[in-house]
């Protein structure tokens, strides 16, 4: 694939850079910038020559490092996950690949930055995300069963101390859901604005051809095992675990329902907005994942698309 020219709209895609490097440490920002901050770099990464590229990022790099000089760090760990995924679209990869591969550089980058910060700053992450849950919790333990927000639920110390110490157990997830989806939305916008640029990039399989493996089912067993294993157990390590791996399963038979979803308004023919709406509702009413499950057990697409006689 040969790289483009300098373009006006490439340039447009500096300055998007930069102002979403500015926004990171914006509060009311940061929790959407975060999800787009790795675009703009694969977007210049895919359409332009090496040295192209460069001339337009070492400009945002010094204007970020004069502002502020974090900003020049934060700039080269989001330009590494977004050279990772334009590298992979210039070799025409097939969209799943790249997809993992920006989701497994963006874990690597956390993973790292935490051992960083724990081992040569000193910080102790597990304390932090304690006191954001305590500083969280406090209003709700406070007014016990009077505030109308927890409907009547009287949350004591000992509840709210297990809160937080699920939620600290619980970042393995939150990192892996994280890098998966600003992997995944990264890629959603950037396929078609890099065709747009002329540049072909493979797309993913439609929703619908979405299909993972059998063996979650039994990788969900275990899961289970290890749940019951852990609950009669003193081990944090094996709480750890089981608190993170049976979620990620069912995030995945979550994935496995959205595309039977799919499967089923296009062989059905239903309404367009259907899958969509069902794919929300999936999202938020945990139990729709069992269909999932069913799907991944049983031939049900086969069933739905079987000719009546």
């Amino acid at each position: 694939m040969k790289p483009l020219k300098f373009r006006w709209s490439t340039a447009v895609w500096s300055l998007i850079y930069l102002l979403l490097l500015l926004s990171l440490l914006t509060p009311p920002l940061t929790a959407v910038s975060v999800f787009l901050i790795i675009l703009p770099g694969v977007i210049l990464y895919s359409s332009l020559s090496l040295k192209a590229f460069c001339w337009h990022i070492v400009p945002v790099a010094l204007i970020a490092f004069i502002v502020e000089p974090v900003y020049l760090l934060l700039s080269i760990f989001f330009l590494i996950p977004a050279i990772v995924m334009g590298h992979f679209y210039k070799k025409q990869k097939p969209a799943l690949n790249t997809l993992m591969a920006g989701t497994g550089t963006i874990l690597a980058e956390f993973l790292l930055l935490l051992l960083i910060s724990t081992t040569i700053f000193q910080f102790d992450f597990q304390s932090y995300i304690h006191d954001v849950v305590s500083f969280t919790l406090t209003p709700v333990t406070e007014a016990g069963g009077n505030n109308a927000l927890t409907n009547g639920l009287v949350m004591d110390e000992k509840m709210a101390e297990m809160i937080k110490t699920t939620t600290v157990q619980m970042i393995p997830f939150a990192l892996i859901v994280t890098s998966f989806i600003m992997a995944s939305i990264t890629h959603a916008i950037a396929r078609p604005t890099l065709s747009r640029l002329g540049v072909r990039v493979p797309r993913l399989k439609p929703l619908r051809e979405w299909r993972l493996p059998k063996s979650l089912i039994w990788y969900y067993f275990i899961g289970v095992i290890l749940q019951l294993v852990a609950a009669g157990s003193d081990s944090s390590f094996m709480t750890m675990i089981a608190l993170n791996f049976v979620p990620l399963i069912n995030f995945c038979f979550m994935i496995q329902a959205v595309g039977f979803f799919f499967y089923a308004a296009h062989a059905k023919k239903w309404h367009p907005i259907m899958p969509y709406l069902l794919a929300v509702a999936t999202v938020l009413i945990g139990p729709m994942r069992i269909i999932g499950i069913i799907d991944l057990a049983f031939p049900l697409r086969e069933a739905i698309s079987r000719p009546k006689r």
